[in-house]
Parts: structure tokens; sequence; C-alpha cells
């Protein structure tokens, strides 16, 4: 019996479909299928129940698929284990990360963890909405917010203040806002996640008590974080995003703060995983690598003075 075949048949377990699992696992649906053919052969014994409309675990497989859930978990742990002890670094990483983030952030510090631990690949998967570890394909998550989830294993990388920012021309244009109240005269560039569109603005003020939230108005909305950034370069609007994303257009210059003394709410950015199997050294150490690298762009943004050391602790 292939140790392959049995991941096949828990992922069919798990998705109630041939189909599905085979999708999550990138292989053909006659491949899975044949795979859940091998094992109950194998075992002499049918472990789905499969009709025109649904397939269901049978009483054979609903004894069967628990203890072979311990056991491929005690196998990984074990692999694990012997793999920290040599010090080896292998494996592929199936990771998730935000758009504006991975696209022009991420990616150059994938390359140099590759280039540090050679028997790794990485599979990148870019997504701002929520990761379902059980329906997409990958192992491990970056996003910005903790996990809400106390099922998942998460691991802090740094605090991300946001910021408030607009293209000088924007500014030379239409004028610079001196209270969040003038917001409402300007243009918004807004951010939409499934169907809730970021319209309203919160700001705190060290001389005021409270928040203050500002209604936008815009003629702008993108369900791509990337895009909101494109806008707000080129000119089209004011934008509040994560200093990381903005990083790279605040230090040349391409976008300048504005209403530096409001402070829009920030964020955090965390590195998800679903289980403590999934913790390999390749995500210990990629965690390691994430959080130098996010402190060296924060430091960056701080000794040009558009963030205060305060803000990042």
């Amino acid at each position: 019996m292939q140790l392959e075949d049995l991941n096949v048949v828990l992922k069919v377990a798990e998705f109630r479909s041939i189909t599905a699992a085979a999708e999550c696992l990138n292989m053909l649906t006659a491949t899975a299928s044949a795979a859940v053919k091998r094992v109950e052969k194998s075992l002499g014994a049918e472990l789905f129940i499969r009709t025109t409309r649904q397939l269901r675990l049978s009483a054979a497989g609903e004894r069967y698929i628990p203890n072979c859930q311990q056991a491929i978990q005690m196998l990984d742990l074990a692999r694990q284990n012997v793999k920290e002890d040599l010090d080896i670094v292998d494996g592929e990483l199936r990771i998730s990360v935000p758009s504006d983030l991975g696209r022009n952030i991420i990616l150059p510090w994938f390359d140099e963890f590759m280039q540090t631990y050679s028997g790794v690949s990485v599979k990148l998967h870019i997504s701002d909405s929520k990761i379902d570890f059980y329906r997409d394909p990958v192992d491990i998550a970056l996003r910005y917010g903790s996990p809400d989830d106390s099922g998942l294993y998460g691991f802090k990388i740094c605090n991300v203040p946001r910021i408030l920012c607009a293209a000088q021309s924007y500014l030379d244009q239409f004028g610079e806002p001196t209270h969040p109240n003038d917001l409402i005269n300007h243009n918004g560039l807004l951010y939409q996640l499934r169907d809730m569109v970021n319209d309203v603005w919160e700001f705190t003020h060290q001389d005021y008590e409270g928040v203050i939230s500002i209604k936008m108005k815009s003629d702008r909305i993108s369900n791509d974080a990337e895009i909101v950034r494109r806008w707000c370069v080129a000119g089209k609007g004011i934008a509040t995003k994560s200093s990381l994303d903005l990083s790279t257009d605040l230090l040349a210059n391409n976008i300048v703060p504005i209403l530096t003394g409001f402070k829009p709410k920030p964020t955090e950015l965390w590195l998800i995983c679903p289980s403590r199997q999934s913790i390999t050294p390749a995500v210990r150490l990629l965690r390691e690598h994430l959080k130098l690298k996010c402190a060296n762009l924060l430091k960056q943004l701080i000794d040009k003075s558009i963030l205060n050391n305060n803000q990042i602790l």
C-alpha cells in the first residue's frame, strides 16, 4: 500500500468528493480514483459508498479513516524529527500571500530564501481572501490580521502601521487635507474584500479621545490591493494601506504621507499554519526570514521619518 494513495484517500474523505480531492492534490480525477481503488483492494473492503449524487464513508471507512489519519500524522512527525536532528531543510512550501505584498515585496524575499536553502521549493498562491486550508491548495498562509480560528497555529511577524497617502500630483490639483473631516471632499481609493467595501476610514490622535470615522466617497473600488496602490501612485485619489505595501513608493517619493498626526487603524502580519504538523523546519526558518526582512523594511521607513518607533513596537 502506497503512502501517496493513503493521502488521496484522506483527501477524498475530507472533501467527500474524488474530483475535489484531485483538484486539491493537483492530479487527474482518474488518478485519484485509481488510488482509492488500490487502497480498497489492499484492505479487501470499500471505504466509500458512491451514488450518482454523493459519496460518503462506509462503515469500514468510518473505522479506518481516523486510524489512517493518526498514522499519517505520526509518520509526518517522525520525518520532521529526523530532519531537525540532521538539520535538513527541504520540501515544498505551498504558501498563500496577499496580492500587493506578495507580488511587489515578498517575491524577492522568497528568492533569497531559496538561494540559502536550495532543497526548498515554493508554490505561491496570491490571494487577499481569508484562507480555507481545507479547500485551498496551500499549507501555510501569510495574512494581515491575527487568526480568528483557535484551531490554527499563528506566528506574528510584525506590527504593521497603516498610512494615509496620495501622489503629490493629486494634492497639487485638489489640495491637501488638514483634518480627517476634510476627506469627505476627496476621492477615496477603496479596497473590497468579498462583499465588504472598506469605505469607512478610522483615525486616532493623541489629542483626541475616541476614534474619528469618515465615510469616503469614491469613483474607484477594487478587490485587488495592488490596483488600489497603483491608482494612488497615478494620482487618482487618496488611499490608506499597509506601510509594507506602500514602502517602495514611499521611499521613492512616488507618494507622500498625509495627515501624519492622525493614525489609521494599524494591523499585524501573521504566518498561519493549519496544524502543528505543518510547522516544518523550513516553515520555522521562513518565519525568521520574514521577520528580519520586515524589520529591515520598517526601519527604512523610520529612518526616513515616515514612521516612528512607537508605531511598530
